[in-house]
């Protein structure tokens, strides 16, 4: 019988976590009953993502470097990536900006939905932790992500996966002093890393294992967790404009593998479909980074040395989803409070989308923080930005999942755009879990 493919596994254990967790809320005891006993089960294998994703990157992108004969390779793969995520986030704000000023989803809300949503929203912690994050990143100075860029302590950043970027740059650093010492001296070195990296790797098909189980503990909880449904079904009509845009970014980034790598756009998401499945599942880039780098080197042929880079630099900086998003909740939320967007207004949305993105966490609920940092780049009054941020609150897990699925489809895109450019878009080579464990046995006696 022939093995169910993972994407379908993932599937399937998602559409019954919806399920579970639907029938779980007509029971008495069940939101705690998921919360207590089936959700832990989700949080531990989120857990184990977030364990091996700065190791991946450490042993990851030191080989990558380190494998290049020529160091200004690396300065060319650098320029074009982050060329490149700049142009397809102007992309995803502007077709964000044209549905919500084309549809204007914020026209249909009425007094009282506002009302509600306030009362209900506005003094929730969520919320008021949200302006409170994007208050203390607005006060910095306007090079202060440079400055965040570098670590005092390299193993303090290597303990905290919020410092992606001092990650990388740490990395970097290493992998091309590794470069400058000559390949005699940096073998040992080189070896280790190497070692690492095909143990990670391993660590990786091992953790997809559980990732059906897993899944379903993480859909039944947002289930059960989920706010007034008759406030989403006054939201249904905004978060409608967001779907449409995000499938829009799916529908361009297809064209894009299509029309330059020369690949089929179906074959490209079902080979990605198990990152997507899992950034929709756990709302993080950065959780599901270790996957979408497996996904992306062995079953699409991206060569390590450009996916090593472009895919934690994109975790970390590529937020096409989000900044679609922010396009459309900032005119939505000015839509619903009668404040009127200029053209100018809404070419500051695209700049300062643009610019929140580089700075932001791949963690759940980045987006609002910088929803926030936007909106005040407009003039949008400062009493009003709880009222602004309680209307789109109900919507923004389901939201924030969806979103997410485009940011690991865009780093893909990306790190494909990249490899062709460079002649590093090779064929598949998929390893499984088990490739290596005959080797393990212990011979028989004779």
């Amino acid at each position: 019988m022939r093995k169910l493919e993972l994407h379908w596994q993932i599937l399937i254990g998602m559409l019954c976590g919806l399920l579970f967790g639907f029938v779980m809320t007509y029971v008495d005891w069940g939101r705690s009953f998921v919360q207590d006993w089936i959700n832990p089960f989700g949080t531990i294998f989120v857990k184990l993502l977030k364990l091996i994703a700065i190791p991946l990157i450490l042993a990851s992108l030191v080989k990558g470097i380190s494998d290049l004969k020529d160091i200004s390779r690396f300065r060319n793969i650098g320029l074009r990536t982050i060329g490149i995520y700049i142009v397809t986030t102007i992309i995803a704000i502007t077709i964000g900006l044209v549905l919500v000023n084309i549809l204007q989803p914020g026209e249909g809300i009425s007094e009282d939905t506002i009302t509600r949503l306030t009362e209900t929203y506005a003094s929730d912690s969520g919320v008021t932790s949200k302006i409170e994050e994007a208050s203390r990143q607005k006060d910095s100075g306007p090079l202060q992500f440079l400055e965040d860029m570098v670590p005092d302590n390299a193993f303090n950043a290597l303990a905290n996966n919020s410092l992606m970027l001092q990650v990388i740059f740490f990395t970097i650093f290493l992998g091309i002093s590794m470069l400058l010492i000559g390949e005699k001296r940096a073998k040992p070195l080189k070896k280790f890393f190497d070692a690492l990296n095909d143990v990670v790797l391993k660590m990786v098909d091992l953790i997809m294992l559980s990732a059906p189980y897993a899944v379903f503990a993480l859909l039944a909880n947002v289930v059960v967790s989920s706010g007034d449904p008759d406030l989403l079904v006054a939201l249904l009509k905004y978060a409608g404009v967001v779907v449409v845009g995000l499938f829009l970014m799916i529908v361009f980034y297809c064209f894009i593998v299509a029309i330059y790598t020369k690949k089929n756009p179906f074959w490209f998401l079902k080979e990605i479909s198990p990152a997507q499945l899992l950034a929709f599942s756990t709302s993080s880039s950065a959780a599901t980074l270790p996957v979408t780098m497996e996904r992306v080197e062995e079953h699409i042929g991206v060569d390590k040395e450009v996916s090593s880079f472009v895919l934690p630099v994109g975790a970390t900086i590529n937020m096409d989803g989000t900044s679609l998003y922010q396009g459309v909740a900032a005119v939505f939320i000015a839509q619903a409070l009668d404040f009127d967007l200029s053209l100018g207004a809404q070419l500051t949305i695209v700049l300062t989308a643009l610019l929140a993105s580089i700075g932001s966490a791949a963690v759940p609920g980045a987006g609002m923080v910088m929803l926030v940092i936007v909106l005040e780049s407009i003039g949008f009054p400062a009493d009003k930005l709880a009222i602004g941020l309680a209307l789109i609150f109900a919507v923004d897990r389901p939201l924030d999942m969806c979103r997410t699925i485009v940011n690991v489809t865009g780093d893909a895109t990306v790190s494909m755009v990249v490899a062709k450019s460079v002649g590093k878009l090779g064929e598949p080579h998929v390893e499984e879990w088990d490739d290596f464990y005959e080797e393990t046995k212990r011979p028989k006696n004779k």
